[in-house]
Parts: structure tokens; C-alpha cells; sequence
């Protein structure tokens, strides 16, 4: 995980998870069509002719084509998500993986914030769990990452769990995690947040 900003510069709203192949609402045509400030957005859900582009888009983001939570390395081009296209070129990404009744956000990044696209991406995930029957929509983020803190706060999420000192243990598969992330803090902790579905 490359908490805080991307290889690129945007602001990360960074998260991971554990994939067991569903490829929920794969099949589904475009979503819906999110307007920016001055820009129109399609979403849709990710289709396996993806994968390849998926894989760039993350190595881009997160510097690895690889992300680590919960000392588990997973590869977020082979999971289930969505993804938000301007002009051909993906500008945003969230990617999931439902395990029993709870959906784990695995990534979620855009490359143009404030216009919507994060929240848009979410309320698709949020649609595809419950179509799934979840229970729980979850994500983790390490404890600089407090752009993540209030963007998942306002959007619904509520603080679950704090584990200490879990970054050490996906260091050492991922060792490009920095020490240090957003305004110099230490990236050593990971907190859940999670959303209650209706059932």
C-alpha cells in the first residue's frame, strides 16, 4: 500500500482486501454517467478485457501492481469493481472482493478529486454488496492517511477498528510502504471503517 499521494501526485483514498473472484454486476452495461465540475464521467462496472488496463492504472497509483493489507498481498487488476472513464482514460477505480455478508473496498482512487468520483464509485460498490446480499461494506486505511479519514467519514463510514502496528507485517511483503506518509506522520497503524447495509 502507498498511503497519501499517488506516483502521479493525486490525493489517495487508499484501501485493501481479499478477493474470492465474484465478478458481481460484471455483465451490467454502464452505470450511470457522473458529472464533474466541468466534465461528464461514465461509470461501468470492470469487465476482464480490463484487466491489463487495471494493472497499468495501479502500478500509476500505488507504485506496484500490488497493494498489502492485513499482511496479505492481493492484485487488484484480478478483482471484481468499477471503474470511471473520460475520453478512453480511466480516471477513477474502486476495487472490491465480498467475502460471506461483507463487501471489502480493496482500492479507490481518482485522478480528478472534488468532482465526484470517489462518491460515485462507492455508491456502486455499496449497490453491487447488497445486490450481493452483504450485510457490511468495509475498507482499511493506515493512520496518516486522514484525507481518507474525512472522505469515508462524510460519505457514511463509521471507525470499526484500529490495528497497531499492522503495517509492519505488510512491509515485509510490499517493502516500498513508506515510513513516513501524509504531513510526516509514521505509517505504522490500519483502521477500518465500515458501513452497516440494510438487510
Amino acid at each position: 500500500m502507498s498511503p497519501g499521494r499517488s506516483a502521479t501526485g493525486h490525493p489517495l483514498v487508499a484501501l485493501q482486501p481479499m478477493s474470492f473472484g465474484r465478478p458481481a454486476l460484471a455483465d451490467r452495461p454502464c452505470l450511470k454517467t457522473v458529472r464533474g465540475a466541468m466534465d461528464t464521467f461514465t461509470l461501468r462496472p470492470l469487465r476482464p478485457e480490463d484487466a491489463a488496463r487495471v494493472a497499468r492504472h495501479i502500478v500509476a497509483e500505488w507504485g506496484a501492481e500490488t497493494v498489502v493489507a492485513h499482511g496479505v498481498l492481493y492484485r487488484p487488476a484480478d478483482l471484481p469493481g468499477f471503474v470511471v472513464e473520460a475520453d478512453g482514460e480511466i480516471v477513477g477505480l474502486l476495487t472490491y472482493c465480498i467475502a460471506g455478508d461483507a463487501c471489502e473496498i480493496v482500492t479507490l482512487d481518482s485522478r480528478r478529486p472534488n468532482c465526484g468520483i470517489g462518491t460515485a464509485l462507492i455508491a456502486a460498490a455499496k449497490e453491487a454488496a447488497q445486490r450481493a446480499g452483504c450485510r457490511r461494506l468495509w475498507l482499511i486505511t493506515t493512520n496518516d492517511n486522514t484525507y481518507a479519514l474525512r472522505f469515508y467519514q462524510k460519505r457514511g463510514f463509521v471507525l470499526a477498528a484500529l490495528h497497531r502496528n499492522a503495517v509492519t507485517a505488510s512491509r515485509a511483503l510490499k517493502p516500498e510502504i513508506p515510513l513516513t506518509g501524509n504531513d510526516g506522520i509514521p505509517i505504522r497503524d490500519e483502521i477500518e471503517l465500515e458501513m452497516a447495509l440494510p438487510g
